[in-house]
C-alpha cells in the first residue's frame, strides 16, 4: 500500500475560469487557503465555495492518474453502448469499456474498465466527482478501488476505474434466483472490507469514508473486496478535534444514530455502518426491507437483540446457507456486528481490532448445522444402509398415496455425507 502527497498547486490549476453577470470570462481567479494543506491535498469546503466556477478544471500531476477525453471515453465504451451497460448508482450510469493498448502506448496498458458518467439531474454533484478524484487520486490499498482516470470537459464529469467482475456486494448477495454466497466466502468479503476501512481511519490524515454499504463494495474475480464510492468521504478530526461537524449524508439504514441526531462525524460512525452490513451477510436481509412484516423492516432494530444468544441467533442467519456454516464462527462474528451497532459511539471497536476478530473466520470449516430425519412405513422390508435406493422409492411412494394405511414412524438420522441426504427432509 501507500500514500501519496499533492500539494494545492499540482491538484487545482491557476487556469479556474469564472464568468461575470454578463457571461465574460475574467481574469484568472487564485483560491486562498488559510488552513494548512492537508494530506488528501484540498479541503473540499474550499474547492467548492461560490467563487469557484462548477467547471473547475483538475490536474493531478504525478499521480498516475490519467486525464481522458470524452472521445477516447466514447471509444472506449463504444458510444456508451446499452450492451456494455452494468448499472447505476446515486452518481450516475456506469458502463464497461476496454482500453486497447494502441489508445496511449507505454502509458496504459490493455485492460477493462468501468467508465462511470456523472448524471447532472441526479443526487450526486460536480463537489463528488472532485472528492472522488481527489481522494483515490492519492489513496493506493489493495482494498480501495483503483482510480485510472477522469474526464473533465465541457459539462461532463467522468471516471475510469479498474474493473470489477463480480459487481457489488449488493447485487451478489441479495439479487433473486443466484447462487447464495457461502459463509467462508462472505466472511472473505468482510474482512477485505473492513481493511479497507482500517487504513482510511488509520491513515496519517484519517478519512471517514461515510458512505459504507453493501453497494459500494465491489469484488474481483476471487470475491475481493474493494470500497468504491468516495464522493462523500471526509477527513477525520485532527489535534483535539473529537469531531467533524457536517450535514447529514449516506444511506438511510447505515447512517449510525447519533450522526443522524447530531452531525458529528467520527470513525464510529463508519465502524455502526460496518456492523449494519455484516448482519446482512448473516442474514441475507437487507438494512430496510419494506416488503417484510412492520417489526422485521429496520433490520438493526430486528436482529441485533438476538446477536447474543445462540438458539435465537441460528433463526435469524440466512436460509439460503442451508446451515452450512461453522457455529462458532457465526457466534463470533456475531458478536462484532453486535459491538459495532451499539448506541454508544465510544463502546464501538475500532477497524483494526475488527479485523483481528474477524481475519481467523475465513478459515472456519463451513459445516452443516441442519439434523436431517427419514420416516420410512413398516410394513415396507427394513430399510437398512445397504438398500438406499429402495428407501428413495418408498418415500416417493408415501408421497403419492396418502390413502395408506396407518403406518408406524421410524424415524433414522442421517449424516449429510449419506448418499440418502439429497432424498430427504429438513427438520
Amino acid at each position: 500500500m501507500r500514500v501519496m502527497k499533492n500539494a494545492w498547486e499540482s491538484l487545482v490549476p491557476s487556469c479556474i475560469k469564472c464568468h461575470d453577470e454578463n457571461g465574460k470570462k475574467i481574469e484568472k481567479m487564485k483560491v486562498a487557503v488559510t488552513k494548512q494543506i492537508s494530506f488528501h491535498g484540498i479541503p473540499v469546503s474550499d474547492i467548492s465555495s461560490s467563487t469557484i466556477s462548477s467547471d473547475l478544471s483538475i490536474s493531478l500531476a504525478g499521480s498516475n492518474i490519467h486525464s481522458f477525453t470524452l472521445q477516447e471515453l466514447r471509444l472506449i465504451t463504444q458510444n456508451f453502448s446499452t450492451t456494455n451497460f452494468i448499472g447505476e448508482g446515486g452518481f450516475g450510469p456506469v458502463h464497461k469499456g476496454f482500453i486497447d493498448d494502441k489508445l496511449r502506448p507505454n502509458a496504459l496498458k490493455a485492460q477493462p474498465v468501468a467508465v462511470k458518467l456523472l448524471d447532472l439531474d441526479g443526487s450526486q454533484g460536480h463537489r463528488e466527482w472532485l472528492t472522488e478524484v481527489i481522494f483515490l487520486g492519492q489513496l493506493r490499498h489493495p482494498h480501495l478501488v483503483k482510480l485510472i482516470g477522469y474526464c473533465c470537459e465541457e459539462e461532463h464529469r467522468l471516471l475510469v476505474y479498474e474493473y470489477m467482475p463480480r459487481g457489488s456486494l449488493e447485487n451478489q448477495l441479495f439479487r433473486r434466483y443466484s447462487v447464495s454466497l457461502p459463509w467462508s466466502t462472505r466472511m472473505k468479503i468482510a474482512v477485505g472490507a473492513a481493511e479497507g476501512l482500517a487504513f482510511l481511519h488509520e491513515a496519517k490524515k484519517p478519512v471517514i469514508y461515510r458512505d459504507f454499504k453493501a453497494s459500494n463494495i465491489l469484488l474481483d474475480s476471487d470475491y475481493t473486496a474493494k470500497l468504491s464510492d468516495f464522493g462523500l468521504a471526509k477527513d477525520g478530526p485532527e489535534g483535539d478535534d473529537t469531531h467533524v461537524s457536517t450535514r447529514v449524508m449516506g444511506t438511510h439504514g447505515y447512517a449510525a444514530p447519533e450522526y443522524i441526531m447530531t452531525g458529528h462525524l467520527t470513525a464510529a460512525s463508519d465502524v455502526y455502518s460496518f456492523g449494519v452490513v455484516l448482519l446482512e451477510l448473516l442474514t441475507g436481509r437487507r438494512s430496510v426491507d419494506k416488503g417484510r412484516p412492520h417489526r422485521e423492516q429496520n433490520l438493526v432494530d430486528w436482529a441485533r437483540p438476538q446477536l447474543k444468544d445462540p438458539r435465537k441467533l441460528r433463526r435469524i442467519m440466512d436460509p439460503r446457507l442451508e446451515g452450512m456454516y461453522s457455529e462458532e464462527g457465526v457466534e463470533k462474528a456475531a458478536l462484532v456486528a453486535y459491538q459495532c451497532l451499539s448506541h454508544r459511539p465510544k463502546a464501538r471497536p475500532d477497524m483494526s481490532t475488527v479485523v483481528k476478530t474477524l481475519q481467523p473466520l475465513k478459515d472456519y470449516e463451513d459445516t452443516s448445522m441442519v439434523t436431517f430425519v427419514y420416516t420410512a412405513p413398516t410394513h415396507t422390508k427394513q430399510v437398512c444402509e445397504k438398500d438406499d435406493q429402495y428407501a428413495l422409492k418408498e418415500v416417493k411412494k408415501r408421497q403419492t398415496n396418502r390413502t395408506s394405511t396407518t403406518e408406524t414412524a421410524l424415524h433414522k438420522r442421517l449424516t449429510p455425507n449419506s448418499p440418502l441426504h439429497n432424498g430427504f427432509n429438513r427438520s
